[in-house]
């Protein structure tokens, strides 16, 4: 079956299904104070419990946790004490005499569904926070004290419809040799975890997973997304083969840490990392990473019960700039409205959420809230080479708004005699079809294009990610959209500016020759990808690159296109 590789790798093992209790509305209501009471400290309770829980597992040395893990846990920490599902359960109980597992199950689902229904594939798999975290206290009010997680034999692959991400880390993962799940994405905990472990993982491969069994014979493909079920001897003998075949190559990938990634020709590529927390750091420089590309702010925005002062803000950037290493950090301004609600700010509701009312144009509407991160930006920038990036521009006018913002917000600092880097590069994101037909204009305003494939393919072809009635026609190999990348990256270097890509297509080792080809000299992408990318870039040449591109060009279809790349890239 065919699912979504997001940890690459090959595994042969024996299948253990893991199946989790669903929590189900009992409906029954509370007759009295006293009972309202005891509901509310029974909830208290095991939150009580559960953050125990998380911290003891914070301690055990045993399970070696790495700094993602910890994130993890911290996050589950913060989720479990947020003092707005506190107060939704708590109003529940009250007002409508719900007991205390109707009213988590009912409050922890309408955050999940806010979550869920967000565009940024990032942000859309934090549900599974807030999932695990509601399950946690869950099973602390109706089964307390049951603890413990199963024994695996070893050459174990797991089967679930999906991991929470806390069961990523508690799991006995010695034996575990790889994950398939009916859902997921390439962002989720079970795909950023498995990276980080080297384990093999497949998401989204559907329902027909459920067809498997305990024990069963399971063939995982992570590279190619692709899951076998009691295959022929034949396939596990073949597939052997590659599986030893990839762990040979994977050792002199990462050797390629420290070195830099020049062609064969001598051209110098810049591969930076896209992160949204302090704690991404780390693991970027560990891959060989050259700096940030693109760190997302929007975090620090969710889970709160009001936005972020200057100072908190400041502190976040300082703390990044602090383990840059003296390397460009690319902040890109909040990028939220639409589709990426806060519960303190009132955003009208919209039929079009992904072209409404978001990122700069809600910064340039609420010029007090653009010029406080700014303030804090540029606060932050003497501790490191900071960046300021604007999305979702769409013409000339919006920069100069947004830049005019920025002097303002440098003129407040020096009024106040605050430090700052007076010379701080500003760049923008092109995503949006008129920002990359119009490059030639839009490169004589800012220091830096940087190009969000993501969006730019949503709105050249006008699909909806999200709709799985039309996802399938999302696709960045489109001649389409291929020839808008390639002309922000012509007009930016005719400009003298840099120019970037902090897509998903960028960490595509599909498309890397065809970007090379293009002109593309800084890529940016999750640090797990580095070093395959890299080793691409170091075994061949731009002359190559470039002779790629002039055959893409005369292609008419993507199908022709991702045939021909893959076929190079072998």
């Amino acid at each position: 079956m065919k699912g979504i590789g997001v940890s690459p790798g090959i595994s042969i093992g024996k299948a253990f299904v893991m199946k989790e209790k669903q929590a189900e509305i009992t409906g029954v209501l509370l007759v009295d104070k006293a009972e309202i009471l005891l509901e509310i400290e029974r909830f208290e309770l095991a939150v009580s419990r559960s953050v125990n829980e998380i911290e003891t597992i914070k301690a055990n040395t045993q399970l070696s946790l790495l700094d993602e893990d910890l994130a993890i846990l911290e996050t589950q920490i913060e989720l479990l004490t947020d003092p707005q599902i506190k107060a939704d359960v708590t109003e529940k109980i009250e007002a409508d005499k719900k007991n205390a597992n109707d009213a988590l199950i009912e409050v922890i689902g309408s955050f999940v569904h806010l979550f869920e229904s967000m565009e940024d594939e990032y942000m859309r798999a934090r549900s599974a926070d807030i999932k695990d975290a509601g399950n946690r206290i869950i099973k602390h009010l109706n089964e307390p004290g049951k603890e413990g997680t199963p024994k695996f034999e070893p050459d174990t692959i797991i089967i679930a419809e999906d991991i929470s991400p806390s069961d990523t880390i508690t799991l006995d993962i010695k034996h575990i040799i790889g994950f398939a799940t009916m859902t997921g994405s390439k962002t989720s905990h079970t795909a950023i975890i498995a990276k980080s472990k080297g384990i093999p993982a497949v998401v989204g491969c559907g329902e027909e997973l459920g067809a498997i069994m305990n024990n069963d014979i399971v063939i995982l493909d992570g590279t190619e997304g692709l899951v076998h079920i009691n295959p022929s001897q034949k396939i596990i003998d073949s597939y052997t083969l590659k599986r030893n075949a990839y762990r040979h190559e994977l050792g002199k990938l990462k050797a390629l840490k420290n070195k830099p990634a020049i062609t064969t020709d001598g051209n110098i590529i810049t591969l930076s990392a896209n992160i949204s927390a302090v704690n991404d750091m780390p693991d970027i420089f560990d891959n060989g990473a050259e700096g940030v590309g693109l760190l997302r702010t929007e975090l620090l925005f969710m889970d709160r019960d009001s936005f972020p002062t200057e100072n908190e803000q400041f502190e976040f950037y300082k703390s990044i700039a602090l383990q840059s290493k003296s390397k460009p950090v690319i902040v890109r301004t909040i990028d939220i409205g639409g589709d990426k609600h806060l519960p303190y700010f009132n955003l009208p509701s919209e039929l079009n959420p992904f072209l409404g009312y978001r990122a700069i144009r809600i910064c340039l509407d609420r010029k007090d809230l653009f010029i406080t991160q700014l303030k804090a930006i540029l606060r932050a920038s003497v501790f490191g080479d900071l960046r300021i990036m604007f999305p979702m521009i769409s013409n000339v006018q919006e920069i100069r708004s947004a830049k005019n913002i920025l002097a303002e917000a440098k003129a407040e600092l020096l009024n106040d005699n605050i430090a700052f880097n007076a010379e701080i590069k500003a760049g923008i994101m092109i995503e949006i079809p008129s920002a990359a037909i119009t490059a030639d204009i839009l490169a004589k305003e800012v220091d830096f294009f940087s190009i969000g494939t993501n969006d730019l393919c949503q709105y050249t072809l006008a699909v909806d990610r999200m709709n799985e009635k039309v996802s399938h026609l999302y696709d960045p190999f489109n001649p389409g959209v291929l020839r808008l990348i390639h002309n922000a990256i012509e007009q930016g270097h005719k400009h003298n500016i840099h120019v970037g890509m902090c897509g998903e297509m960028a960490s595509d080792p599909a498309a890397t020759l065809l970007l090379l080809g293009m002109g593309l000299n800084e890529f940016s992408m999750s640090a797990a990808s580095i070093p395959i990318v890299k080793n691409i870039i170091i075994n061949n040449s731009i002359t190559k690159a470039k002779e790629i591109y002039k055959n893409v060009k005369e292609m008419h279809s993507s199908e022709n296109i991702t045939a021909y790349l893959r076929e190079v890239l072998q």
